[in-house]
C-alpha cells in the first residue's frame, strides 16, 4: 500500500479522514495543501508526514520558480517556515524541512531550474529512504516477537502512518509474514479512532489475526496474562529514551510496567530529537474540542463543556524496555546507546 506517491506535479495522498468507509485520493497541487493535509490529518504518521513536507517544497519551488532568483528562494524559505509549524510534536517534519532547508542555502547559486531538481531529487530520496527503513526496522523488531506471540499495538504505525510497510505495525507484518502465528489486539486510539478506522483497517487486508479493542479493554488483557509485547510508534523521542507518541501510550507502559510486559517503541532514527534531553520539552499540541464532542459530525457531548483534547502523551524511558530502529535496537542506558547513533 503506497499511501504517498508524487506524479505529474501533484502529490497524492490517501485520505486517511475517510477510511475505512470509502477509499479517497487528496490531491495537493501547492504547498499551501500540504499543509492542509497535515494539519487536517488526511496524511498522519510521523513518517509520512515527513515525506509529504518534503514535497510540499517541492511544489513550492514550483509555484515560483518563473520569479527572479532572489524572490524564488525568499517565497520558498516562507514556504518552508510554515509547513515547519503545521504540526507541532511529529519531529520528522522539523527534520525533512530542515533537510530541505539546508539543501537550498548550500545550492542557492545555482539555477532555479537546477535548485528546483535537486528539490525534488532530495524528496524523492526522503520517501525512498522511509520505506527501506521501515523494512530494516520490521527485521529488526522481529527478533524481539516470540512465536505464538499476542501483540498489543496502539494508534496506526502501518503503511498509512509511513510512505510504505510501517513501524510498529511493520514489526508485526513481518512477524506474520514470518510465520510467527501470532495475534494482534488493536487498540481503537479515541478520539480520532486510528486504531479502529486505520490499523483495522490494515490488519483486514493483510489477513492477519486480530480482535478490535476499545482502549479502557486493555489494562485488563494486560492483568489476565493475555499479553505478550506491546509495539507503539513515535512522534518523537528525547535523548533519555522519553517518547511522545498517541494519546493513551502513557497509560499502557505504566500498566505494562506493574505486569511486567516489554514494552517497546518502533520508529526511524529521524525520529530522535538529538536536542532535547527529556520529555519535559516536547511540546504536545492540542486539537479541536469538536474530535471529543462529536463523532462523524453528531454531537454526543452537551453544549458548553470544557474539553481537554492533547492528541499525544509522553512515555517515559525507564517505562520502555527498547526502541526499534532502523539501526538496531537500543537498550538502556538510553542516553549513552542513542549518542552512539550520532558517531
Amino acid at each position: 500500500m503506497k499511501t504517498i506517491e508524487f506524479k505529474d506535479g501533484v502529490l497524492k495522498l490517501i485520505d486517511q479522514r475517510k477510511l475505512p468507509l470509502s477509499f479517497e485520493i487528496f490531491e495537493c497541487k501547492n504547498y499551501r495543501d500540504v499543509d492542509f493535509a497535515i494539519k487536517d490529518m488526511v496524511v498522519r504518521g510521523a513518517p509520512a508526514i515527513g515525506v509529504s513536507a518534503g514535497y510540499g517544497v517541492y511544489l513550492a519551488a514550483l509555484e515560483y520558480k518563473n520569479l527572479t532568483k532572489e524572490e524564488f528562494l525568499s517565497q520558498v524559505r516562507r514556504a518552508c517556515d510554515m509547513l515547519y509549524v503545521s504540526r507541532p510534536t511529529a519531529v520528522n517534519l522539523m527534520w525533512a524541512i530542515n533537510r530541505m532547508r539546508d539543501l537550498i542555502n548550500s545550492n542557492s547559486e545555482k539555477s532555479i531550474d537546477e535548485i528546483c531538481d535537486i528539490i525534488k531529487c532530495e524528496a524523492d530520496k526522503i520517501a525512498k529512504e522511509d520505506e527501506e527503513i521501515n523494512k530494516k526496522i520490521a527485521k529488526y523488531g522481529n527478533e524481539i516477537v516470540p512465536q505464538n506471540a499476542r501483540i498489543l499495538t496502539h494508534c496506526n504505525t502501518g503503511a498509512l502512518a509511513t510512505s510504505a510497510y510501517g513501524t510498529a505495525l511493520g514489526v508485526i507484518r513481518e512477524a506474520h509474514y514470518s510465520g510467527k502465528n501470532i495475534f494482534v489486539y488493536a487498540d481503537e486510539t479515541r478520539p480520532r479512532l486510528q486504531g479502529a478506522r486505520l490499523t483495522a483497517f490494515e490488519l483486514v487486508q493483510e489477513k492477519i489475526p486480530a480482535k478490535l479493542i476499545p482502549d479502557n479493554a486493555a489494562a485488563t488483557l494486560i492483568r489476565d496474562g493475555k499479553v505478550d509485547v506491546i509495539i507503539v510508534g513515535a512522534d518523537r523521542i528525547a535523548l533519555n529514551g522519553d517518547t511522545a507518541n498517541k494519546i493513551g501510550t502513557f497509560m499502557l507502559s505504566v500498566i505494562a510496567k506493574v505486569y511486567n510486559v516489554p514494552f517497546y517503541i518502533a520508529a526511524p532514527t529521524s525520529t530522535i530529537d538529538f536536542n532535547i534531553e527529556s520529555g519535559k520539552e516536547i511540546v504536545i499540541e492540542e486539537r479541536d474540542s469538536r474530535e471529543v464532542t462529536h463523532i462523524e459530525g453528531v454531537r454526543i457531548a452537551p453544549e458548553g463543556i470544557e474539553v481537554y483534547n492533547p492528541a499525544f502523551d509522553v512515555t517515559p524511558g525507564e517505562n520502555i524496555k527498547g526502541i526499534i530502529t532502523e539501526k538496531g535496537i537500543i537498550t538502556k542506558p538510553f542516553r549513552e546507546n542513542i549518542l552512539k547513533l550520532k558517531l
